[in-house]
């Protein structure tokens, strides 16, 4: 395979914003299954799937997930990577003590029984403000391992999910070192969320290069380059080595500066650019071969291999 192709994934929902932020979000399951077809027409070949229910709010309901994933499987085959995180509203939290808002466990695990060839696993504990609320997303260390175990299990091949260096060296690598995942290992880099999630790393090229040179070897990365950070983490990535380039209206609702973006406008702008830079796209085919699916360390088979 060649040494310059490129795996184009979209974030189509996400877990936080609202239509009424931007009507071109799909949240309902035909919508999603919509967009994630256009979106492989134009070259995406892994989709990043968060659940909604009805109300648009966020869910790791296992029939939603499923009835998304059936969708986007009888139109392509694009790569299906469901959410363990879930989101920030919806039955995904509730209130505990002091005021605080927590990310419910039991909800977040749910993410892991619809058949999708990968999940996210947030190897980190953080405090998100959002819609004047404080929510906790607790992973703890044994959670952690919880989570990598019962990928592991299932057949399913995370992608770890980390917003600061301390992530990378302590969550990731320790359970690396357990043998709960095997090469290559897929990671994102969330920058820029720094705003609403404590302890996150902002966006520039310095705090990139460091996380980058921190990873794991035979690790594959993304950036989630969250808002105006998008376009030129993803760029940056590249220049850094990164093998796959995220883009959607998960992490940047806007197009440019006060114009809002679809997920569809978003992937081709990242297609030109990638073929402007001699990078070839690559299909979900050759995307499964990069990031080693179907898992290889796995005790059972995912159920939408292809």
């Amino acid at each position: 395979m060649s040494k310059n192709k490129v795996i184009v994934l979209v974030a189509p929902t996400g877990g936080m914003a609202f239509k009424s932020q931007n009507p071109h979000l799909p949240t309902q399951p035909h919508e999603i299954a919509r967009d994630v077809y256009d979106c492989y027409n134009a070259g995406a070949s892994v989709v990043a799937v968060h659940a909604r229910l009805p109300n648009d709010e966020a869910t790791c309901n296992g029939d939603i997930y499923a009835d998304i994933n059936a969708r986007i499987r009888s139109k392509c085959d694009i790569v299906i990577n469901n959410s363990t995180g879930g989101g920030v509203h919806g039955d995904m939290v509730r209130q505990i003590e002091g005021g605080m808002w927590d990310t419910v466990w039991e909800e977040r695990l749910k993410g892991m029984e619809a058949g999708a060839e990968m999940c996210t696993l947030d190897a980190c504990t953080f405090v998100a403000s959002f819609g004047g609320k404080e929510v906790l997303l607790n992973t703890s260390p044994s959670r952690c391992k919880f989570l990598a175990e019962e990928m592991r299990s299932k057949g399913i091949k995370p992608e770890w999910e980390v917003f600061s260096p301390t992530h990378i060296v302590q969550d990731v690598k320790s359970l690396i070192e357990l043998g709960l995942d095997e090469p290559p290992y897929v990671i994102n880099l969330v920058m820029n969320a720094h705003r609403g999630f404590q302890n996150a790393m902002p966006y520039n090229p310095k705090s990139l290069q460091y996380m980058v040179d921190l990873l794991p070897a035979e690790s594959i990365f993304c950036v989630s380059g969250i808002g105006p950070a998008q376009l030129p983490a993803s760029v940056n990535s590249l220049v850094l080595g990164g093998k796959i380039i995220r883009v959607g209206l998960e992490d940047n609702l806007y197009y440019r500066q006060g114009e809002l973006a679809t997920n569809v406008q978003l992937v081709e702008r990242t297609v030109r650019i990638l073929r402007e830079m001699d990078y070839e796209i690559a299909t979900p085919a050759e995307a499964r071969q990069m990031l080693g699916l179907p898992r290889r360390d796995s005790l059972v088979r995912p159920r939408f291999a292809v």
